[in-house]
């Protein structure tokens, strides 16, 4: 389609606004390529402002070319695996829930647990890490299996540190806006 002198002046405005806003793009792009060497660079730098560096970086590094210094796409890679996290979490605790012999303090709080990680997942953006203590409280007692008490630990410490990983990055992405 060419632009003549009788094309719409809204078209031809529209026109403007995508030019000028796809050179703002590709100046700002420009400038964060420059800033970072390499796209795990981006990663590591963005890394380091959050509570758990060493876990992020292992877990984000992979996806460091799809990232590339981007952190709209940062926050969402982060915001699509710590729910993945949460998901995969409430699977293992249900899968838990299955195991034979429980004492039933032991199904009470892993079905205690199986409901928080359940709401954690439906209101995502902060009860993953309020839950987390809820969800503990159940396993508090000394009479638990240690098997059990480790397992569930280790699934709701890594919803929490992927949430906390996660809202970095979201605040991050906010505040650079």
């Amino acid at each position: 389609m060419a632009f003549t002198s009788h094309s719409s002046p809204a078209a031809l405005f529209v026109l403007f606004l995508f030019t000028t806003h796809l050179n703002n793009y590709l100046s700002a792009r420009k400038i964060l390529s420059s800033e970072f060497h390499t796209d795990t660079d981006f990663i590591r730098t963005s890394c380091n402002a959050t509570t758990y560096p060493d876990l992020c970086f292992a877990t984000f590094s992979s996806y460091a070319s799809e990232i590339q210094a981007n952190p709209k796409m940062l926050a969402t890679k982060s915001l699509t695996l710590a729910l993945n996290t949460t998901l995969s979490a409430s699977q293992t605790l249900t899968d838990l829930c299955k195991t034979q012999g429980l004492k039933p303090n032991e199904a009470a709080a892993l079905h205690d647990c199986v409901e928080e990680i359940s709401d954690s997942a439906d209101e995502f953006t902060s009860a993953a890490l309020t839950d987390e203590d809820t969800c503990m409280d159940g396993f508090s007692e000394n009479a638990m299996d240690e098997d059990i008490k480790a397992a569930v630990t280790t699934a709701i410490e890594k919803v929490a540190q992927m949430t906390s990983i996660s809202l970095s990055f979201v605040n991050q992405y906010a505040g650079s806006k």
